[in-house]
């Protein structure tokens, strides 16, 4: 079985059925998928393309973690020997090494190897702690909105006031409505009763699915100056267009490409930089981690690590859900959203706790249902009658003979 990003668009129950599916199946699997989650509980092996290499490793992705640290650690330590042994031999090249002999000549073709041999070379960690605007006390106050469409309710008398820490995590089946709460809140569309209350300080970045906007014949570095042409940092250093540009993985030749000749998941990057670049101090992210590769959605996650504003996204990613969030909104039907604290994890454990005390009370019920039919019931012949009465734990069973 061949599987291109097959949990792009699939609500988590989709996914959690999915997952189930391939590990029960027999027979080969080999599909690319970004999730990392996905990538854990299915895979028992990954090929990593980088830098135009490839790579294999034995395990699910937390192994593949640990052995790929393992590898750039070797490299590393490779290329400083390499580099010392560059600088011993072109000191001997300047004290005027001539290739007179058959072993001076191997050693200054060996100089030339060393010094044309690709180089190992880490990952720029450039500092995106992007300064945010101020945000003042008020910020999006939710005023018991409802919202259908025909006669099917996607929101019904939802009630919240943001406060300044929220990271907010709206989860649910595909179709409930969970991109129309991200258009109320960036003021897209109306409710069909209630309000939003925006705080005046509050500016809003919001990334949405739909990239069609984009001018397919503009170069990628203009389409990011048209929001700025620079940030600043949290300590007042400026990061130009350009350099934001390199960090998300646009490197020089990328920027003076036309957005046409980008692919679908360079657009959305592109899109998610723009937005970062007009420096809000309000996220509404709806589905930003589709078609993105795990590179970038490092990148982002430590954007946000950093951001001093308030996030609200739509996403599936459960692993994103899980670094990101500490609040869910979970859509549960009808309309009805249900807050939880914590992040996605965090609400399986409240839904599985939920879950058993549902049916302890549905044991309960059937429990006090019995006690009152047997109360009620009279046998008819006392003297045939012999009743055995036995304790298993706190039910009574009564078996009549």
């Amino acid at each position: 079985m061949i599987l291109d990003e097959p949990t792009n668009h699939l609500d988590n129950d989709t996914i959690d059925w999915l997952e189930e599916y391939l590990n029960s199946r027999k027979g080969s699997l080999l599909m690319i998928t970004h999730d990392r989650y996905f990538l854990d509980r299915v895979t028992n092996r990954i090929i990593e393309l980088d830098k135009g290499r490839l790579f294999s490793y034995d395990g699910n992705y937390s192994i593949f973690l640990e052995k790929k640290m393992e590898r750039l650690s070797l490299e590393a330590s490779i290329e400083d020997k390499r580099q010392n042994l560059i600088r011993t031999e072109l000191a001997w090249v300047r004290r005027g090494a001539q290739a007179r002999s058959t072993k001076q000549k191997a050693r200054l073709q060996r100089f030339d190897e060393l010094i044309n041999r690709d180089s190992f070379k880490p990952d720029e960690n450039l500092d995106i702690s992007v300064a945010s605007s101020r945000l003042g006390n008020k910020i999006i106050e939710i005023h018991n909105i409802y919202k259908s469409f025909e006669e099917n309710t996607v929101i019904d008398n939802l009630e919240y006031t943001l406060t300044r820490t929220d990271r907010i995590g709206i989860i649910g089946k595909n179709g409930m409505g969970k991109s129309t709460l991200i258009n109320i809140l960036n003021g897209e569309i109306e409710p069909d009763s209630g309000y939003i209350s925006i705080g005046e300080t509050v500016k809003i970045g919001c990334f949405s699915q739909d990239d069609s906007h984009m001018n397919i014949d503009m170069r990628a570095i203009d389409y990011v100056k048209e929001a700025s042409d620079y940030i600043e940092t949290s300590d007042g250093t400026r990061i130009t267009a350009s350099q934001m540009c390199e960090r998300f993985l646009f490197n020089g030749t990328m920027q003076y490409t036309l957005i046409g000749k980008l692919s679908g998941g360079e657009r959305r990057r592109l899109h998610l930089l723009k937005i970062l670049m007009t420096a809000p101090n309000v996220l509404l992210l709806d589905e930003p981690t589709n078609d993105l590769d795990i590179e970038t959605l490092k990148i982002l996650e430590e954007y946000l690590d950093e951001f001093k504003g308030v996030v609200v996204t739509v996403s599936h990613d459960r692993y994103f859900l899980d670094r990101i969030c500490n609040k869910i909104f979970a859509y549960e039907g009808n309309g009805k959203i249900h807050i939880y604290t914590g992040n996605y994890s965090d609400y399986l454990i409240y839904r599985e706790i939920q879950g058993i005390e549902f049916e302890e009370s549905k044991k309960e019920s059937v429990k006090k249902d019995d006690s009152t039919t047997l109360k009620k019931e009279k046998p008819k012949n006392d003297k045939k009658l012999k009743s055995h009465i036995m304790n298993k734990g706190s039910l009574k069973i009564l078996t009549l003979i």
